[in-house]
């Protein structure tokens, strides 16, 4: 009897918990069915509370709209400003090539010319006296075209109107060039100065290497006191070549190294050789030049020891190329004597000048200031030059590579050709190697002009 009421009595609790479940279920059904119907002002609250966050979030949201507005507004007002900004540099930047122009042309002309007086000058036999004079003239002419070509160098590098163009070639040529003309130099200032020359091959800019490597050394030659040391050599890295420039001078503070490669930046306001004629731009144009080739330039110093400033060159691998060995370039340079080379410039004194270097170095020359004059010589003389020195821009809008073509159809043997010009456009330097002529560029450095015919006529 106990058992069956127990039994009888969780029955009855487990029932009521079910029905218990049913009810809560229902109520909550009811409820959620009919909560308007049986809590009026509860869901009248609920609607104004409603109401109250819409007219918040349109008010919020008109006030964005209102601010986004506004911005649009201030961002085309900028726009509009930004435009006009770029308009006007653009304008200068047209302003300012023209400059460029202006200097590379009409003031390089003229020095170009004193230049090639004062070599030819420096070839003859003078007095004493006269040839101090020479040199004197022509030690300050070298001091002008030096702060000529800086300004000119860092304004074209600023307009990116200096586009590098990129080649493989021997290394052994540019060091020797530079180490026979700076040899010179560093012996007049009582500098001992040496060079390692090498066979490596690399690809990079060959002439804004060059300028490189020559700021290296007016650097060098500047701060270092008589007596000193210089040296000029590479050290071969796993695929590129470190080419360093030694000097024995007076060293740059530790805290001051990365400030020398900016615009109008001295270490020192005077030099230890000389009067100064630099402005602090060499460095800086260093630091653009090996940005733009993507060449990394290093520097350390030790004060009252000296300084090594290097400059890391991508390598090639020799047998990949043609080359020509040191000997064969040297020999070509003795093919001067008795060659036949017609110059062709507008200014007669540039005619002169290069009549008078290039007779001294025994070649039979014929000037020309207009091309008619040369047309007239190949009539009278249809065997023409061996060589062929133009300058580019001509009188009339006249191309010297126009009249080298108009040439080349009346003569009966193509003769090898040598451009000048102040032009340092990527678009010339590319027409030019295209048609298979070299380059220079003025003012005309007279050794630099004796090697180029050296390998022409070789």
């Amino acid at each position: 009897m106990p058992a069956t009421s127990s039994d009888s009595l969780q029955h009855l609790r487990e029932e009521n918990l079910r029905l218990k479940k049913i009810n809560r279920a229902l109520i909550e059904r009811v409820e959620a069915g009919s909560s308007l119907s049986e809590a009026p002002y509860a869901a009248f609250e609920h609607a104004a509370a409603l109401a109250e966050q819409v007219r918040e979030r349109t008010s919020e949201l008109t006030r964005l709209n209102t601010q986004l507005h506004q911005e649009i507004r201030e961002r085309k007002m900028m726009e509009a400003s930004l435009l006009e900004a770029k308009q006007e540099a653009e304008a200068a930047n047209v302003s300012k090539s023209k400059f460029l122009t202006a200097v590379s042309h009409d003031l390089l002309q003229p020095l170009n010319a004193a230049r090639l007086f004062t070599s030819a000058l420096e070839e003859k036999q003078l007095e004493p006296v006269t040839s101090q004079l020479v040199t004197s003239a022509s030690r300050s002419l070298n001091d002008v075209e030096s702060l000529l070509r800086t300004l000119v160098d860092i304004s074209k590098l600023d307009a990116g109107a200096v586009q590098p163009d990129k080649a493989c070639f021997c290394l052994a040529e540019l060091l020797d060039n530079l180490g026979s003309e700076y040899q010179q130099v560093a012996a007049s200032k009582n500098l001992q100065f040496n060079w390692v020359s090498t066979q490596a091959w690399v690809e990079t800019d060959q002439h804004l290497l060059a300028r490189i490597l020559r700021n290296f050394l007016a650097n060098a030659l500047r701060y270092t006191p008589a007596g000193g040391r210089l040296l000029l050599g590479c050290r071969r890295q796993a695929g590129s070549l470190l080419i360093q420039v030694w000097d024995t001078g007076l060293g740059i503070p530790e805290d001051r190294l990365e400030d020398i490669f900016q615009e109008f930046q001295r270490v020192q306001l005077e030099p230890v050789n000389g009067k100064d004629q630099g402005l602090g731009l060499g460095l800086a144009i260093v630091d653009k030049m090996a940005r733009m080739l993507g060449h990394p330039v290093r520097v350390a110093s030790w004060l009252g020891k000296g300084s090594m400033f290097s400059v890391e060159v991508p390598r090639v691998r020799a047998t990949e190329i043609s080359r020509l060995s040191t000997d064969t370039l040297l020999s070509k340079q003795k093919c001067l004597n008795l060659a036949r080379v017609w110059v062709l410039d507008n200014d007669p004194a540039i005619c002169e000048g290069m009549q008078q270097l290039l007779e001294s170095w025994g070649c039979q020359v014929i000037t020309a200031t207009h091309a008619v004059e040369l047309e007239q010589q190949a009539i009278r003389d249809p065997l023409g030059p061996q060589l062929l020195v133009v300058d580019y821009h001509l009188d009339k809008q006249e191309s010297g590579l126009d009249v080298v073509r108009l040439l080349k159809s009346r003569l009966q043997k193509e003769p090898a050709v040598l451009v000048i010009t102040a032009n340092h456009s990527h678009q010339l330097k590319a027409e030019v190697k295209r048609e298979g002529y070299q380059l220079l560029y003025k003012p005309v450095r007279p050794l630099r002009l004796r090697q180029a015919l050296g390998q022409l006529l070789g």
